[in-house]
């Protein structure tokens, strides 16, 4: 197995999941935007869904994904609000084994130079299930673009130092 090294860059699987009742594969405009994005960075897409706003809808996918050893990150746009539905958090954080708190902070600190106060109606957040890295983030393509931009992008590239999620994703890395 190569170690990840400047020169030596991983290629992650990602998998993209969009949370949403009413979002087709023709209109899914978040879910596009990381899936180029994440192929842009040098990253392969795994799988990519779109699955109702229901907790054990969204369990299921993202439970089968963390347990694939193909599936390295996972990247799920929507439900991450306070309308009626949104249930990304309820259904996700009890699958994590650890919180990466940071994550909603600073996306939130990033958000509100963007869209002022109304950046505390996001509930974003991150965590390791299984070692695969899961980034939830809201369903707007402007958000998901400044997610990917102000974090996720540096912390799946194994060249960022002083230090990224690459390495922690390592136990399951799979010869390249």
């Amino acid at each position: 197995m190569a170690k990840a090294t400047d020169s030596n860059p991983r290629t992650l699987g990602i998998g993209v999941l969009t949370v949403s009742d009413t979002r087709t594969e023709e209109d899914d405009t978040s879910g596009q935007y990381l899936a180029a994005a994440l192929g842009d960075a040098g990253h392969r897409l795994a799988d990519k869904a779109i699955v109702r706003d229901d907790i054990y809808q969204i369990r299921a996918l993202l439970s089968a994904w963390i347990a694939d050893a193909a599936i390295d990150a996972v990247l799920v746009t929507g439900g991450t609000g306070f309308s009626g539905r949104d249930s990304t958090p309820e259904a996700v954080r009890p699958l994590f084994d650890k919180d990466i708190d940071g994550f909603g902070e600073v996306f939130r600190a990033l958000s509100y130079e963007e869209i002022g106060s109304s950046t505390v109606q996001s509930r974003a957040l991150a965590g390791f299930a299984n070692n695969t890295v899961i980034f939830c983030m809201p369903g707007s393509t402007g958000a998901c673009r400044t997610a990917w931009e102000g974090l996720i992008r540096e912390q799946l590239d194994s060249s960022h130092r002083p230090c990224n999620f690459v390495g922690v994703l390592g136990v399951r890395q799979r010869n390249a």
